[in-house]
């Protein structure tokens, strides 16, 4: 049998008060679109396609390479967009899978149950249900003594008694490819909202004598369709669960997983710690044995083995095995962090490599700038690496000392076993085994405080 597959994502999604297309809306770092399309595709179908309409090219941008792309001019409903595919759809022997941009909790093994299903009962169409606990605002699945699938109605068009049902339409349905357009021809916009239904194609078939089916889940949950922030919210509440979960089944350590929040694409080793109020982001690696502990924020960063990130920053930077930052310091995109380097607390580092075991321990900003391995900078250093005009870079070789509150004005370079003495302003190169000194010389004046107005103030005495 070969399966087909319709993604409905053409609507703009006006309650969710957004500037991006509601199917755009990301989710742990992923669009809900693209979670939709990711699960149809684990069912291996033959095509996708999936119909766009408002923030067309956005969609398709997503989507590149994992859809075919139809338009819908106008938002006539569900039944009206599922026909615009029929030019790609229509004469093919099969069974579709309809499914919603918007309800990315869906995975590719309820995806499947439902295809295998639709299937082995000979179905026209198969309507995927769940049991809500509140089904406010989804369509009831109206069935008859027997059990059979009679219809399914809408909020606003149901009666009080066929609202009582609890037995919901998740949105998702299969059907016999060529029973679905050839019904579709029929359906009417007789309705409250004057669209075009796709849940009246079971009505149709029905009436013609096909068999209607239902396959109801068991997890409720993966059918939270997202039409508005409060639903986004919830939807990545479920989605953060899974994938904390998965990262725990593979060794990962959460002290409080439902406080860390971890995109889909992050990847953690074995053996890691991840304490609570922790946000990991884009596409980070983390490698084995690493401490990150809580108030540290992590966006497309590598983390190596055996790392330390205490209530740090880290953007687009890398750290290598057994160094370690925090607390309190920020890592900026294009730093790099060698093995065993230590980087303290109030530290900035930009566009800079730290070399192997060299420690930058506080109050210090380093931008544009390369340091050995094995060198000491003091505390208070800045890198001064901007005239207003460009930036320079400054060269720090190994087991160099850079003396505290030091600033080092780029272009300038520091050779190997070089000194800089405290609180030095340094414009010229530091020859190997060289100390420089740039400060004025200290003067002391002699009994200055009796030549002070306040000396004879009893209060200052």
């Amino acid at each position: 049998m070969k399966k087909f597959v319709i993604v409905l994502a053409a609507g703009k999604g006006t309650r969710m008060k957004s500037k991006s297309y509601k199917v755009l809306n990301k989710i742990c770092g992923k669009t809900m679109v693209e979670y939709v399309v990711e699960a149809a595709q684990a069912t291996e179908p033959d095509k996708i396609v999936t119909i766009v309409g408002n923030g067309a090219e956005e969609v398709k941008k997503v989507l590149a390479g994992k859809s075919e792309f139809v338009l819908q001019k106008k938002q006539l409903g569900t039944g009206d967009a599922v026909l615009t595919a029929a030019d790609e759809l229509a004469k093919e022997n099969g069974a579709t899978l309809v499914i919603t941009g918007d309800t990315p909790l869906f995975t590719g093994e309820t995806f499947q149950k439902l295809f295998d299903y639709h299937q082995s009962k000979g179905n026209a169409a198969t309507v995927l249900t769940a049991q809500a606990a509140n089904p406010f605002g989804y369509g009831r699945i109206i069935r008859d003594d027997q059990g059979n699938v009679l219809r399914i109605v809408e909020q606003k068009d149901g009666t009080a008694e066929e609202l009582e049902t609890n037995e919901i339409n998740t949105g998702v349905f299969c059907f016999d490819n060529r029973k679905l357009f050839s019904a579709l021809k029929q359906v009417n916009n007789h309705n409250a909202q004057g669209e075009y239904y796709l849940t009246d194609v079971l009505e149709i078939l029905r009436n013609q004598g096909e068999r209607i089916g239902a396959y109801k889940m068991p997890d409720f949950s993966e059918s939270l369709g997202v039409n508005d922030r409060l639903a986004l919210a919830q939807a990545t509440k479920t989605m953060q669960k899974r994938i904390n979960e998965k990262h725990m089944a593979n060794g990962v350590t959460f002290i409080d997983p439902e406080t860390a929040y971890v995109d889909v694409n992050v990847k953690i080793g074995c053996d890691t710690q991840i304490e609570g109020n922790v946000v990991i982001k884009g596409n980070t690696e983390i490698g084995d044995n690493c401490v990150i502990t809580s108030g540290t924020r992590i966006v497309d960063s590598k983390i190596g083995n055996n790392v330390t990130v205490t209530s740090s920053t880290i953007e687009q930077a890398e750290m290598a095995d057994f160094s370690d930052i925090g607390p309190n310091s920020h890592l900026r995109p294009q730093a790099i962090i060698r093995k065993g380097a230590h980087i303290g607390n109030f530290v900035e580092i930009k566009s800079a490599e730290i070399g192997e075991n060299t420690k930058v321990g506080h109050l210090t900003y380093v931008g544009d700038a390369t340091l050995g391995k094995d060198v000491n900078v003091g505390c208070g250093t800045i890198f001064a690496n901007y005239d207003g005009v460009k930036k320079d870079h400054t060269n720090v070789g190994d087991h160099a000392f850079i003396g505290s509150g030091a600033t080092l004005v780029a272009p300038v370079n520091i050779a190997d076993h070089a000194f800089v003495a405290a609180d030095s302003t340094i414009t010229k190169d530091v020859a190997k085994f060289d100390m420089a000194i740039a400060r004025g010389r200290q003067v002391n004046k002699p009994d200055y405080w009796h030549k002070l107005p306040l000396s004879n103030d009893s209060n200052w005495q």
